[in-house]
């Protein structure tokens, strides 16, 4: 969509949520494709808390929205613009709407508003204030008043980089609210004043906002500046192709976090997640970057997918860092009074890693995997696994802890290999050595092979669980 704007303009995308709440997944994947389409282009992308509504903005919330980001891995440039500290400037752009006659002082109480606004629906048109044909000032200065935009007595047509051609009768803007009766600003009017101050050429955001695109893009012309290229992108919907609730997953990005994604997984689904390019699921940052523009945005709703969350996440995972897998993983565990995690158990995980994560969607499903290497010894064996442990399966364990204290080569092929001469040697199924083996050394957990088991616990480790159960 370069063409729309001018010639070797530089491209500077933002994203504004209001500090109001988490960063949910709508908001991330906003962020993500303004962060994107800036860095394909390699254009500036901005972040601006829309604080002007102090009554419900929170610090809490504006640092909810900062760790999500910075956790998600998109960075912004430059410093955070807060909306709230320039409603000075807002207010000058309102007095300049009032001495061109763009916008002009209303002294309708509420009651009035609420008269002339059924007046007006019943008519079906939408609410104009007696205000804007001139009439004099009450003689009482001190009567209060907000500041409206006069809506224009003609029809708007909006080029809309994923909605097409978007048109609306005149009828259907009322006389906008700009400044209210204490002197702060409303939200199209601050958000064209600072998108335009701080050189913004495209607002990409969702498509719950393409009436505000078409009142700002009013506001914007009453001013003489150009408005920006528009892209509204349809909202995320439940699996069951409803509006995206909290029983579906609208959920702060730290939820997904604590479900054990990866930022960088998160990120390849949240492209997916109503763009496109050809056939393509995967991607790595590299290739997001080259890829990303806003042909690929489509106009149906996406649709919030656990089980294709967790399959992308998956591939992220088989690619991560060993070390740092280890250090997340580790990190979820922390604290718990079932598990060991001295020196020694995190040597194991590392070592496991490689064939663990193979195994494993999501950190949650990696920390259920690494469980039998950290157990804190001695634990107990319950269930259907313990019925391996009889007589005969811990008379089986002794002859074999006795075979496994005198193996010198304790690799995996190895104790692989020892562990079927073993069965040979007791004349027995593979089953009647493996299930008391992995009841003792894990507990019955679902481990890999237990010649992998026994490599990774190692040769100390493993005698001392054997002698738990002997």
């Amino acid at each position: 969509m370069i063409s729309q704007l001018q010639d070797n303009a530089q491209i500077v995308t933002r994203f504004a949520p209001s500090p109001t709440g988490f960063l949910h997944i709508g908001g991330a994947r906003t962020a993500l494709f303004n962060a994107l389409f800036a860095r394909r282009h390699g254009g500036t992308f901005k972040l601006r808390i829309e604080d002007t509504d102090r009554a419900r903005s929170t610090q809490e919330a504006i640092d909810a929205i900062l760790d999500g980001l910075a956790w998600l891995g998109l960075d912004w440039d430059g410093e955070v613009v807060s909306q709230a500290a320039r409603v000075e400037r807002h207010r000058a752009a309102v007095d300049q709407l009032v001495e061109s006659g763009a916008a002009f002082r209303c002294y309708c109480d509420a009651q009035q508003v609420e008269e002339l606004r059924e007046r007006a629906f019943e008519e079906g048109r939408a609410f104009r204030s007696p205000w804007r044909d001139g009439r004099p000032h009450p003689a009482d200065a001190d009567q209060p008043y907000v500041v409206r935009f006069r809506a224009p007595d003609e029809d708007l047509v909006l080029k809309d980089a994923v909605q097409g051609e978007v048109r609306w009768a005149a009828k259907e803007f009322d006389d906008l609210v700009l400044l209210r009766a204490d002197g702060t600003p409303t939200y199209n009017l601050a958000v064209v004043v600072d998108d335009h101050e701080m050189n913004i050429s495209h607002v990409i955001r969702g498509d719950d906002h393409l009436v505000n695109a078409g009142r700002q893009s009013q506001i914007y012309r009453a001013l003489g500046w150009e408005p920006p290229v528009f892209a509204h992108i349809p909202l995320i919907h439940g699996p069951d192709g409803k509006k995206l609730s909290k029983r579906h997953g609208a959920l702060g990005v730290e939820a997904y976090r604590e479900m054990g994604y990866l930022p960088e997984g998160l990120r390849n689904y949240l492209l997916r997640l109503g763009w496109a390019k050809g056939d393509q699921e995967l991607f790595t940052d590299e290739e997001m970057a080259a890829a990303f523009d806003l042909d690929g945005l489509g106009k149906a709703p996406a649709r919030l997918d656990f089980d294709k969350m967790a399959s992308v996440n998956a591939w992220h995972m088989r690619r991560a860092d060993d070390a740092r897998l280890t250090g997340l993983v580790t990190a979820r565990m922390e604290g718990r009074d079932d598990i060991a995690l001295d020196d020694a158990a995190r040597a194991r995980i590392l070592a496991a890693m490689p064939v663990l994560k193979e195994r494993a969607r999501t950190l949650a499903e990696l920390e259920d995997q690494v469980y039998f290497v950290v157990r804190k010894r001695p634990f107990a064996v319950e269930g259907k696994p313990a019925k391996a442990l009889n007589e005969d399966g811990l008379a089986r364990l002794g002859r074999l802890r006795a075979l496994l204290a005198d193996t010198d080569d304790w690799s995996e092929e190895t104790l692989g290999q020892a562990l079927k001469d073993f069965a040979a040697a007791e004349e027995v199924g593979f089953g009647k050595v493996g299930q008391p083996l992995r009841a003792a050394l894990t507990g019955g957990a679902p481990a890999p092979d237990m010649s992998f088991v026994l490599a990774v616990l190692g040769r100390e480790e493993t005698l001392a669980r054997l002698d738990d159960r002997l």
